[in-house]
């Protein structure tokens, strides 16, 4: 059963102090794999991310190409 208490830093960190060194170190390392945990879900991309990492991209000489041909097209339009 969890519950919730309503208190601050500085009275958890009063209250860890008291802890035997032990204590202490089983918490600490409880705390960095919960860090991990975190760490991964937020560096972890969105499924748009996803779809944009792995869209196809052109090359600097495809990307002039595509520009020289509309400006091609655009200069040959007649008006």
């Amino acid at each position: 059963m969890e519950q919730n208490i309503s208190i601050g830093y500085s009275q958890v960190f009063d209250l860890v102090c008291q802890l035997p060194e032990k204590d202490i170190q089983k918490l600490l390392k409880q705390l960095q794999i919960k860090i991990k945990r975190t760490v991964k879900q937020i560096e972890k991309p969105t499924p748009i991310q996803e779809l944009i990492l792995q869209a196809p991209t052109w090359t600097d000489e495809e990307y002039n190409d595509y520009l020289e041909a509309r400006k091609h097209i655009n200069q040959s339009r007649l008006k």
